[in-house]
Formats: structure tokens, sequence, C-alpha cells
């Protein structure tokens, strides 16, 4: 009768393990899901209008179709190509903000597709995956999107594209994501772009 009884209670227990861990969210619960996510994890949960539960579904569903994809490493010369084009964004800001954030944002989204990220007209998809390995970035890349669709006055494309250049260096760089560093800033403490600066002096020197 006891080893039935023993017997009884190791069944129930790893069934009881089995259910736990097949209806645990991927990443570690919400402890583990705020970690990975950081600032997005309250993104989600603002966009399911205080649904925890609907926010950390969608969350734990992003890590189990995108936590096994593989980064491509970029070759040199291609890397060396989209600084240049990111750079070129930047300057043509000034004249043709719109413009600028339009072409910033297709830039980002053929280096997330170069990377291995869903690519062509999956912003939402590619987005996802992003926020996988780079959730302290994604939100600028949002904005950017949402910019280049006409949607924003000129001080937002301007923070959108500040914002968005952290996630084009992690992946130009092959950098991992990290939630301690600073966002991009402009190197004077009056708000202006590091792009504006640069193109207003060279403006400058080119007419004496």
């Amino acid at each position: 009768m006891t080893t039935v009884v023993i017997i009884s209670v190791v069944v129930i227990a790893a069934g009881t393990l089995l259910y736990f861990g097949r209806t645990r969210p991927p990443g570690g619960g919400r402890r583990g899901l705020k970690r990975r996510f950081g600032p997005e994890y309250q993104q989600s949960v603002d966009r399911h209008d205080g649904d925890v539960k609907a926010a950390e579904q969608e969350l734990s569903d992003r890590v189990r179709r995108h936590l096994s994809l593989h980064e491509q490493t970029l070759p040199p010369e291609v890397r060396a190509h989209y600084v240049a084009q990111w750079a070129d964004c930047q300057e043509q800001f000034v004249d043709a903000p719109q413009k600028a954030v339009a072409e910033a944002d297709a830039l980002l989204a053929r280096l997330a597709a170069d990377r291995g990220y869903p690519g062509g007209d999956q912003f939402d998809e590619q987005l996802a995956a992003l926020s996988v390995r780079h959730a302290h970035y994604v939100d600028g890349y949002r904005s950017l999107h949402t910019a280049a669709r006409g949607q924003s006055g000129t001080e937002e494309m301007r923070e959108a594209m500040i914002e968005a250049r952290a996630l084009f260096e992690a992946l130009v760089t092959d950098q991992s994501a990290d939630p301690h560093r600073r966002r991009p800033q402009s190197p004077d403490d009056r708000g202006r772009t590091p792009w504006t600066q640069t193109r207003r002096h060279a403006k400058g020197t080119g007419t004496g």
C-alpha cells in the first residue's frame, strides 16, 4: 500500500510540474518578461489597456516565435555602406525632415532584414522579432515608423531620429542590447541634433 501511495504522489507531482511548465510563459514568467523586455513590457501593457495577462501573452508569443532567430553578420563593406547612408539621412534632415525620416525608416527596415529579421512589409512582425533581443531600442524604431508616415511634427521627427539611432547602431555594429546605455545626445545643451550643428557649420565654412 505504501508503495502505491508513493507512486501516486510522484505521478501527481510530475503532472503538476508538466502543467505549470506548459502554462508558464516563455522567458521565466512575469519577472523574466519584465527583465527581457524592459520598457517594452509596459508599452505592451498600455497597448492592451492595462490587461497584464494579455500583454504577457503577447510578449511570450514573441519569445516563442523569435527566440531561436539567428542574427546574420554583416560584411564590413555592407556595414560601412549602411553607416554612410544613415549619415546621409541625418544631414538631409535639416532641409527635408519628412524625407529624411522616411528614408531612415526604410534603411532601418533593410538593415534589420539583412541581419536576419523578418523583412518586406512586415513591420509589426519585424519589430516583434527585434524586441526579443533589442527591446530597449525598439520604441525609437516604432516612433520613426510613425513619423515616416507623416503623423508627427518636426520636433517629434527629430526625437524619433535620435531614438532610432540606438537600434541602428546596435544592429550595424553587432552589439548586444544594453539597457543602461544612454540614448544618443546632442553635443551641446540646447537640444540641437548633432547633424544640424555639423550641417550648419559646413554651410558656413563653404561660403567663405
